[in-house]
């Protein structure tokens, strides 16, 4: 019969093939004799810290005996969570993924562990170990789908959170999942989720969904915002202080969408208005400097906004006030530069306006335009679509004038990034596009090009499980 090694047996081996006692092993190890001895006898189980220090002091790779600890310590033994957590927080340093689905697996039979476990996740999701906080969330979730509890609803914003990334295919699916959770949350967590799916749903341009969450946050909002100022004008301390914004931001924010939302289905008159009503923000009670530096961002996205649905409407005139906006505008950020040029683009291609020395103005910005660095939901979601749709638009108006080097350039990054997104609809009209102006391909552009749909190609048969057997 074939016994199951333990860390005991192979500590006891090690030191009888080294010849080494255990003092001497307990000096190298930076432990005492007795602790050492209590290992090897199996007197007392060890903790994570000691196996640590055993396992580097045999020569041996970080987390070596982590399957045999599960198997010595946790399926063995009643299981202990102050033998656990510990084990869990060391698990996710060392990226050990698989080792804390299996840890999981063995305890989540209890439900008693849940909460604590939920606990750890959110602890590590702060840490910024997100990969392994998801695994315990996604148990805690599994485990506690009929509870209909706030901690399950937390789970699954978390998931939503963590699992948005630049593929967009993947981020729909993440939203359409968590969306039925909202309500479950806390009142004032439930602001920060809408305003997340509503940026996730406005990066897919899912028009309807953007209002719809949109509309929900903005009523949630002004009803805090009226219990955060009861009580004859004097400021209650409420839960709002967990909110990544001041709580009026959502309101104005709502707004903004929404403007956003007309201005998308080509209502122009109604965009303006909602413009109007996030840049009127005389009903804001707080005066702290948090609040002035929120209240100035809106009513610089108001100006330059309500001059972009001008512009778009077909009221050529206004462009010279908005490219005298941006020169005068201080400390522009780089995806403020592409959104505005984008709003440009798309003026220019639709009532085809010559804006080639306005281009220039940009070209700085557009030799950087893939050099963007996510910091939230808009900025990981809405910008890289900018991007892409920015590429397309340069592309349109550069090859229907003949320009093709730059437009076929322009047509390569949007293709690329609308490939790296999975936005299949976008990058079908870039094919379009090129296809079009096809005749007018270099060797080599045409050559980058068959690559590229060859590469999406291959990577559509992978991912369905797929294989062209004939190849």
């Amino acid at each position: 019969m074939k016994h199951t090694p333990t860390i005991r047996t192979e500590l006891d081996s090690y030191l009888q093939q080294e010849g080494l006692s255990l003092t001497q092993f307990g000096q190298i190890a930076g432990m005492n004799r007795g602790a050492v001895s209590a290992i090897v006898s199996g007197n007392k189980p060890m903790s994570i810290n000691q196996l640590d220090l055993i396992t580097e002091a045999m020569g041996l790779p970080e987390g070596h005996f982590y399957d045999l600890f599960i198997d010595n310590y946790i399926i063995d033994l009643q299981p202990n969570m102050r033998r656990i957590e510990p084990f869990l927080y060391r698990c996710a340093e060392l990226d050990k993924l698989d080792t804390i689905r299996r840890v999981v697996g063995v305890i989540m039979d209890n439900l008693l562990y849940s909460s604590k476990l939920f606990d750890i996740a959110e602890d590590l999701f702060a840490q910024g170990r997100h990969e392994a906080a998801l695994v315990l969330y996604e148990n805690v979730a599994e485990v506690e789908k009929y509870q209909h509890s706030e901690r399950l609803a937390v789970c699954q914003y978390r998931i939503f959170t963590i699992q948005v990334g630049d593929d967009q295919s993947r981020n729909l699916k993440a939203a359409t999942l968590f969306e039925p959770f909202v309500e479950r949350l806390d009142e004032i967590d439930q602001l920060d989720a809408l305003k997340d799916l509503a940026n996730v749903y406005r990066s897919l341009r899912k028009w309807d969904k953007v209002d719809e969450m949109a509309r929900k946050m903005r009523a949630k909002a002004e009803i805090q915002y009226t219990l955060k100022h009861q009580q004859n004008g004097r400021e209650r301390p409420e839960s709002t202080d967990k909110l990544s914004r001041p709580l009026f931001v959502y309101i104005s924010y709502a707004d903004l969408l929404c403007a956003g939302v007309y201005e998308a289905q080509g209502d122009y008159h109604q965009a303006l208005q909602y413009t109007y009503a996030y840049d009127n923000l005389d009903w804001v009670k707080e005066t702290d400097g948090h609040t002035q530096h929120w209240i100035g961002l809106f009513k610089h996205w108001a100006k330059a906004n309500s001059i972009v649905n001008k512009l778009l409407s077909g009221d050529i005139s206004v462009l010279s006030d908005y490219v005298e906006y941006i020169d005068a505008a201080e400390d522009t950020t780089q995806e403020d530069k592409v959104i505005q040029l984008l709003n440009i683009m798309i003026a220019a291609n639709q009532y085809d306006i010559d804006v080639s020395n306005i281009i220039k103005r940009f070209e700085a910005d557009i030799v950087s335009i893939s050099d963007h660095s996510p910091s939230d939901m808009y900025t990981q979601q809405v910008v890289p679509d900018y991007f892409a749709w920015c590429g397309y638009e340069l592309a349109h108006y550069y090859l229907h004038r003949s320009s093709y080097d730059d437009g076929f350039k322009h047509l390569m990054y949007s293709m690329v990034s609308y490939h790296t997104l999975n936005n299949e609809t976008n990058f079908i009209n870039c094919m379009g596009l090129f296809l079009h102006f096809r005749e007018h391909a270099t060797p080599e552009t045409k050559a980058n090009f068959l690559n590229l749909i060859e590469k999406v190609w291959m990577n559509n048969v992978k991912k369905n499980g797929t294989v062209d057997r004939r190849s």
